[in-house]
């Protein structure tokens, strides 16, 4: 028999640095995002969630008590960065470069941001049925919002451009906040077929020819 390990020999135990509360709370939501990347929203746990964030399990219990909390907390921060990107992408000023070319910028820069991340608005555009129902009603008074905000550039943009004469603004503003909605799923379910460049391009080339009246090549 081997003798007993002095308290010298044994294995020291490893634990994490310790970090302020706010940056420990990103680290473990930054942890949580990879994890749903990986395996989706549905397989999130808290031990899956501790081992990638390199601490453990009491410091995770430290920061969010229950799965429910990590999981309220991660969507409304992602939901929170999604909304900022979104407006931040909406042009402000339509007469410098023309609807057209506004909103095909507006959606080249959405696309691009849900390219570069995924996870986050796989998480808004196709959220999940087990999301509390208080992230679903945020998502619906966020949707409104924008949608309002693309409302007013319709206006501004049938009085600017004369190939949009005729068209009824709200229903304008519905299809052009639809369609970016929808090249978003599009980037987010089947990236290798619905490429980030190939999305921007067809907006652009949509956006053109509605307001020039030509036929798509």
């Amino acid at each position: 028999m081997t003798r007993a390990q002095t308290a010298d020999e044994r294995p020291r135990r490893k634990y994490a640095p310790r970090l302020p509360p706010a940056e420990r709370r990103d680290q473990v939501l930054d942890a949580a995002v990879e994890v749903t990347r990986r395996s989706g929203l549905h397989e999130l746990n808290m031990e899956a969630v501790a081992a990638e964030a390199g601490v453990g399990k009491p410091v995770l219990y430290n920061v969010f008590r229950t799965r429910a909390e990590l999981v309220a907390a991660l969507l409304e921060r992602e939901h929170r960065r999604a909304i900022e990107q979104v407006m931040a992408a909406m042009p402000t000023d339509l007469t410098a470069l023309g609807p057209a070319a506004a909103y095909a910028g507006t959606v080249s820069s959405f696309v691009r941001v849900v390219v570069d991340n995924p996870t986050r608005w796989r998480l808004i555009l196709t959220a999940p049925d087990q999301a509390p129902a208080e992230y679903q009603e945020h998502l619906r008074a966020s949707r409104a919002a924008v949608l309002t905000r693309a409302e007013e550039l319709a206006r501004t943009g049938i009085a600017l451009e004369p190939g949009l004469a005729g068209l009824d603004p709200v229903l304008l503003a519905h299809t052009m906040l639809s369609f970016a909605e929808m090249l978003g799923r599009l980037a987010v379910s089947d990236p290798v077929t619905y490429s980030g460049e190939r999305l921007v391009t067809y907006a652009a080339a949509l956006a053109a020819a509605i307001t020039s009246g030509r036929p798509l090549a």
